[in-house]
């Protein structure tokens, strides 16, 4: 048994869950694949790309805080070979409000650029091919 046929939902709560979306679709051309609101007390969101199998759920818990990451290395990292799509990606990213930083772990730094989300969350920009 293993999960190959698994769809993979990275999960996290925020407290601006309607700019949170808009940033991620924005910046990184994603689109609601679907959401729910009220739901013993909760809203959310999930967005991705429907042939992938992705995507993040954005949720926020009526009534608490959350705050912001609790460190500088939650990453988020995509692999972009082609460097003329990840310059148009990083172009993008700042257009949808995300801001550029210098990676807690310089090694991103290297190939890579890294965003900042309104929550602290990173995303990496890595510009190579991945490899095992």
């Amino acid at each position: 048994m293993n999960l190959s046929n698994a769809i993979l939902r990275i999960a996290r709560p925020t407290d601006k869950l309607q700019a949170i979306a808009q940033m991620y679709c924005r910046g990184l051309g994603f689109e609601v694949l679907g959401g729910f609101t009220e739901h013993q007390g909760f809203d959310g969101v999930m967005l991705g790309h429907p042939q992938h199998a992705y995507h993040l759920e954005f949720t926020h818990h009526r009534g608490v805080r959350v705050g912001r990451a609790p460190t500088q290395d939650n990453l988020l990292v995509f692999y972009l070979p082609e460097v003329e799509q990840w310059q148009a990606m990083c172009k993008q990213m700042l257009a949808a409000g995300f801001r550029r930083v210098h990676a807690y772990n310089p090694y991103w730094d290297i190939n890579g650029q890294t965003f900042e989300d309104l929550d602290g969350y990173r995303v990496v920009l890595q510009q190579q091919a991945w490899q095992v």
